[in-house]
């Protein structure tokens, strides 16, 4: 029996990942227009509970859809992209767990301990200087990526608190 390419591994996973976007983005598109819109009570529509979770699946179901032709594309031609041995290779389950490390930090252990901007600077910033720490670089270089990567995590917490809390008029913790 003739063992599957990464090409093809990889593109069926894609595939799979994208039917399971889908279907979770479609029941979040749903549950948002079956939230309540307060009609009754002349509510400005920008501020419906649902309008921020059904613009949020829609982006997904576009982006899932993009993925879905990505991947039967692939399969077709058999020309995807190589992921290694396995679905992720030992680098892609090493950067799925420090991903999820991170995300469950910040989620669990930053946010409502830490101020809302501090902690998501601190999230931002991480993510960026540790998922770019495999990337050739003199020091100097090291050094204009962790600046960089300072600016754009300050910019991502005010940019996020300034959306949410002086346009969705939503209270962070």
């Amino acid at each position: 029996m003739q063992e599957p390419s990464p090409t093809s591994v990889s593109a069926r996973a894609d595939l799979f990942t994208a039917l399971v976007l889908l279907a979770l983005s479609a029941g979040v598109i749903l549950e948002s227009l079956g939230m309540p819109r307060y009609e009754e009570r002349a509510v400005n529509p920008f501020s419906v509970p649902g309008l921020v979770p059904g613009v949020l699946g829609l982006a997904l179901l576009v982006l899932a859809g993009l993925l879905l032709l990505r991947s039967l594309a692939a399969l077709r031609s058999g020309a995807g992209r190589g992921a290694g041995p396995g679905l992720l290779g030992v680098a892609g389950g090493l950067d799925a767990a420090l991903l999820g490390l991170l995300t469950l930090g910040y989620g669990g252990l930053l946010v409502g301990r830490l101020p809302f901007r501090l902690a998501t600077f601190l999230f931002v910033f991480l993510f960026i200087v540790l998922f770019e720490r495999d990337l050739p670089a003199t020091p100097r270089q090291r050094a204009g990526r962790a600046l960089f990567a300072f600016v754009q995590a300050a910019v991502v917490a005010l940019g996020v608190a300034y959306v949410f809390e002086d346009v969705f008029l939503v209270r962070l913790p």
